[in-house]
């Protein structure tokens, strides 16, 4: 109890001290009249969300449908690419596949680095210095979300129960089957759940994205907010979290199956 009391005084004379350093008290964290205003009209707008195009007067369907199925195309090769390099990764950097192996710490190292860097900053970078592509956009998610994949995939086959993996080996099945057999076909529950958060968080990515000029969601969301068609805005937002929300349901039956077998 007193070691906890210490972390939570710690905490609190931590938060306490940035928010002075940073000036937060004198901050005009409250917005003025005219954004209270624009705050309301915001909120308002949530129930009166627009299938219409306010300037054209055009159906938004086919625009939306091309933004969404851009959104997941550009999601999915990202997912794709930080898999292939994660999975062989994770392995290197398990303690469990070779215990004691002189390569661990390097690559562990090499995981580090790639998740070290956010999305958005690779984003910015390729950006720059291929243009707008979309290889620039599945790249600038791909890079960061391999380093995350392995490093959550090796603690995940680090942390499994050993006990069938020593039974196999002491039956004389090679450590290799062990490890495939008794050790890693016991992760892959965990495995595919959290490849499936990755993919939601692919997607926000990915729609993030369209704020730098990637034809997902996010260009015409961000059109939308300069535009201020608030009602426009709500659209977008219901339908990337309709999208998110499909993608959960998905997973969700996905790990059901697998916990059957």
């Amino acid at each position: 109890m007193r070691r906890h009391a210490a972390l939570l005084l710690v905490a609190c004379l931590a938060i306490a001290g940035s928010s002075w350093w940073l000036d937060l008290w004198r901050s005009p964290l409250i917005p003025d009249e005219g954004g209270l205003q624009l705050l309301g009209r915001f909120i308002a707008a949530a129930a009166r969300p627009t299938l219409t195009d306010a300037h054209t007067g055009q159906s938004l369907v086919p625009v939306l449908g091309l933004a969404l199925w851009n959104t997941v195309r550009i999601a999915t090769a990202a997912m794709a690419l930080a898999l292939l390099a994660a999975a062989p990764l994770s392995l290197l950097a398990s303690t469990r596949l070779a215990p004691g192996a002189p390569w661990i710490w390097p690559v562990r190292t090499l995981i580090t680095a790639l998740r070290s860097v956010h999305e958005l900053l690779w984003a910015i970078v390729l950006l720059a210095a291929v243009g707008q592509s979309e290889w620039a956009a599945v790249l600038a998610i791909a890079i960061p979300y391999a380093g995350t994949l392995a490093k959550v995939f090796s603690e995940l086959i680090d942390e499994a129960p050993t006990d069938a993996a020593d039974a196999l080996r002491h039956t004389g099945a090679p450590p290799s089957a062990a490890f495939a057999l008794g050790q890693l076909s016991r992760t892959l529950p965990d495995l595919a759940a959290y490849t499936f958060y990755r993919f939601e968080c692919a997607l926000r990515s990915a729609a993030i994205l369209g704020f730098f000029g990637v034809p997902t969601i996010g260009v015409h969301l961000a059109a939308a907010v300069d535009n201020v068609q608030l009602p426009a805005v709500w659209t977008w937002l219901y339908a990337l979290a309709a999208l998110v929300l499909g993608v959960h349901a998905w997973s969700s039956v996905v790990r059901r199956r697998m916990e059957v077998r």
